[in-house]
């Protein structure tokens, strides 16, 4: 059967409608982040699994209905750099053993375990809990939690990759590269600047003000340093199985994003 030439114009029209609905609906989030995946197909399977693709569907939907396509660019621009680094140096990485899994390709437990703060915040937002007062609180706690991830991944894959000397962060005792709560100066530095990047992506998209985006900076920085202490301290150990890196990553996330909104709300007096 012929579908009319003139049947094709108005359900593209309505397609551009509904994706330039203003608020965004779930069905503008859903078309659009559909449209992306297809589109980006290419690049995601380089960073994720198949379920890890169909978990990151999701938060991309969540995202988009939330925050919009600022909110969706922010966390694209996270999954990117993350991915990246995630890929230095990744023979030499699985040669020490110290390598992702599936080289570096997530799964749905990292992409929840990477993103389960920031989806609170969406829920937050979506549900208009505490009205306009608090929205931007939500929006700053989402910008700040993909901060604190992208600055974890990127400290510890640069780290393993390119960290001559690593220290315990507990003890500054030298320990192999790849142990948890282990930290190295390269690490930490290109952690630190990753985070800033994103913090000033979040700026440029009008997510974040500018000081907002140096209070997810260095939010995101006090987490990741408590987030070492965790590894160090409990991860792995007796009575501590349960905290695997995925709940390590939740632990560091919502200290990164609950910890900027509280600056927010204590430095910048709103």
């Amino acid at each position: 059967m012929v579908v009319p030439a003139e049947n094709f114009q108005s359900i593209a029209s309505a397609a551009v409608n509904l994706v330039q609905s203003s608020p965004d609906t779930w069905q503008s989030a859903l078309l659009s982040n559909l449209l992306i995946f297809v589109v980006g197909l290419p690049i995601l399977v380089t960073g994720l699994s198949v379920s890890g693709i169909a978990s990151a569907f999701l938060l991309g939907t969540l995202t988009w209905r939330a925050f919009g396509p600022s909110g969706f660019l922010l966390v694209a621009t996270y999954f990117i750099i993350g991915t990246a680094a995630t890929k230095v140096k990744m023979a030499q990485k699985e040669a020490q053993g110290v390598a992702e899994k599936r080289k570096g390709r997530r799964g749905p437990s990292s992409v929840i375990g990477s993103s389960a703060a920031g989806c609170v915040c969406a829920f937050l937002m979506i549900n208009k809990v505490g009205g306009q007062t608090f929205a931007q609180l939500w929006r700053l706690g989402f910008v700040a939690s993909f901060c604190t991830k992208l600055g974890d991944t990127v400290s510890s894959e640069i780290g393993k990759g390119y960290g001559r000397i690593t220290y315990l962060v507990t003890t500054f005792k030298v320990v192999p590269r790849g142990t948890e709560g282990a930290v190295s100066l390269e690490g930490t530095f290109a952690g630190l600047l990753a985070a800033i990047a994103l913090a000033f992506v979040g700026y440029l998209l009008g997510d974040v003000t500018a000081p907002e985006a140096i209070v997810c900076a260095i939010a995101s920085q006090i987490a990741n340093v408590s987030e070492s202490f965790i590894g160090a301290v409990f991860q792995g150990k007796e009575g501590f199985r349960w905290l695997n890196n995925d709940v390590v990553n939740v632990i560091n996330i919502s200290i990164g994003s609950i910890l900027a909104m509280l600056m927010q709300q204590l430095l910048l007096g709103h």
